[in-house]
């Protein structure tokens, strides 16, 4: 089985090519996707000067959509050349020559033994407090009892069939923690795999706060919205699942 990487960026020429060039040791490599979602700097040109497809969003749409894009993007291209669909890898655009290092969340997949998996990286340096991420664990807990290590790692490959499931995304920064529980719910097998990666961590400035800020917000209503569903009775549970159905037809 073959894979396609998706990459969601904005603002990330310094980045991005040193990222996608990496990416070019994957085995079994099909398809580099960057997503320039709305970026106002030179994003789109460094990702395809390294040889990625890009997409590019007129304006930012956020992460939900750049990785739905990238994977719509990836689907068309194998059905261009006739081929069976592409076991998806999304990678974010600051990982640079590190980036390498996220073809071991393939392997599990592609064998069958996890039809999720999700990267475990190196402890940060500095950064956040956690509070995010204690949030995003205790709502997958709480839901599918599921110990995440690291919740928001936004490093994952997954079978299409997985990624269908889980559509609609979340919107915002919650689509990591709603995929997550969205799989597990639905019986799939999601696997952490230990990855030497190394991003741009987040500071702690005004800007890096109200970064955070969101976060808090979209990861908590992507569990409220879950939550909400499991209190639904089961014939509004299947009428939901049937309108989802044809949306993602």
């Amino acid at each position: 089985m073959a894979v396609a990487v998706v990459v969601p960026a904005k603002d990330e020429a310094e980045r991005v090519g040193r990222t996608v060039r990496a990416l070019g040791g994957i085995p079994q490599l099909r398809h580099v996707v960057v997503v320039d979602d709305g970026s106002v700097d030179a994003t789109a040109r460094r990702a395809a000067q390294a040889g990625a497809h890009v997409v590019r969003h007129p304006r930012n749409r956020g992460k939900a959509a750049a990785l739905t894009t990238g994977a719509d993007r990836v689907a068309r291209l194998d059905a261009e050349a006739g081929l069976a669909p592409s076991l998806l890898l999304f990678v974010d655009a600051d990982l640079g020559e590190s980036a390498a290092a996220t073809g071991a969340l393939v392997e599990p997949v592609r064998v069958g033994d996890a039809d999720m998996t999700v990267a475990v990286l190196p402890p940060p340096r500095g950064g956040g407090h956690g509070f995010v991420g204690r949030l995003a664990r205790a709502g997958i807990r709480r839901a599918t009892g599921f110990p995440a290590t690291q919740p928001l790692s936004g490093m994952r490959c997954l079978t299409r069939t997985a990624f269908e499931v889980a559509r609609p995304l979340a919107p915002g920064w919650g689509v990591e923690t709603a995929l997550t529980i969205d799989l597990l719910t639905a019986g799939f097998r999601v696997v952490e795999v230990p990855c030497e990666l190394r991003h741009r961590v987040t500071g702690r400035d005004w800007r890096s706060q109200l970064h955070r800020a969101r976060q808090f917000r979209d990861v908590a209503r992507a569990i409220a919205v879950r939550r909400m569903r499991r209190a639904l009775p089961l014939r509004v549970l299947r009428a939901l699942g049937r309108r989802r159905a044809h949306l993602t037809r």
